[in-house]
């Protein structure tokens, strides 16, 4: 198993470079994974086991790419100039790059973790081709994901006393579209306004092969969050094919201090596990 990292001309008109990270499988390849970090801090917090989940994955004979969107990690670009709509290319220009380097039948998954759940989901309506759905904690509401991070703005004021409105100033920033700084991120309109706007939306029917959902919780026994239950049972419902687990283990996008989840590391594997293996009887 190899792992490499190599950087990819950016979609036109975005342009710029992409960073991969691709870890290859042990033995012939058994399907193709592009992954799509956490969205601002969560993404660094993150790393660790996702890397942890992608080697995972790489064990089990699935070719695993790595994505840095436009503007984080070592991609370039910033988040106060690139957009929400790069970020939903980015993951089409690389999920066809990743397919185009295996046997064209493998199944094709998308990736998400917590908000790049959100990316991943619009990107697979746009894609040609039917892929699974790998939802790492996912995050249902990108207007709560921006709410959240523009209130590490109003934590720091707060120390100085002056929390007031903060929030809403830095909305009124943005909508008049201009930049605002936020625990050291300038964070743009282009990703503020996508983000806000971003719902997860069930796949459309034919779009998605199956949804694992993930999820890991400190309660005992694990459960899954209500607003997540609520959603896999409206999509099954609705006819899509979603299996829902959660384990136990740290909120580790989130930890002052960097965590790994093993549990859901393992969980992960088992479950692509049987995906593959009812894949290849059929």
């Amino acid at each position: 198993m190899g792992m490499k990292a190599l950087f990819r001309d950016g979609v036109p008109p975005h342009g710029g470079r992409r960073l991969v990270v691709m870890h290859e499988p042990v033995g012939p390849a058994r399907g193709v994974v592009v992954g799509v970090a956490g969205f601002a801090e969560e993404m660094n917090k993150g790393r660790r086991t996702a890397a942890l989940g992608a080697r995972a994955l790489a064990r089990e004979g699935f070719l695993v790419v790595q994505l840095d969107l436009a503007g984080c990690g070592d991609s370039s670009g910033d988040l106060a100039s690139v957009s929400w709509s790069s970020w939903v290319d980015d993951v089409l220009d690389t999920a066809r790059w990743a397919a185009s380097l295996a046997d064209a039948d493998l199944p094709l998954t998308l990736w998400g973790i917590r908000a790049g759940c959100l990316v991943v989901t619009q990107a697979l309506a746009l894609l040609e081709r039917p892929a699974n759905l790998l939802l790492w904690q996912p995050q249902p509401n990108g207007k709560l994901v921006l709410h959240q991070f523009l209130r590490l703005k109003m934590a720091g004021q707060l120390q100085q006393g002056s929390a007031k409105g903060v929030t809403d100033g830095l909305l009124a920033e943005l909508a008049a579209g201009r930049a605002v700084e936020v625990a050291g991120y300038q964070l743009g309109p282009g990703v503020a306004h996508g983000l806000s706007a971003a719902q997860l939306a069930a796949p459309k029917a034919g779009a998605a092969t199956r949804v694992l959902w993930l999820e890991v919780s400190s309660q005992t026994p694990p459960e899954l969050l209500p607003a997540s239950l609520n959603i896999v049972q409206r999509w099954s419902s609705n006819g899509t094919d979603v299996r829902a687990s959660v384990v136990n283990g740290p909120l580790f996008w989130q930890t002052l201090d960097i965590e790994e989840a093993p549990e859901l590391v393992q969980r992960t594997a088992e479950q692509m596990r049987a995906l593959r293996e009812t894949a290849a009887l059929a």
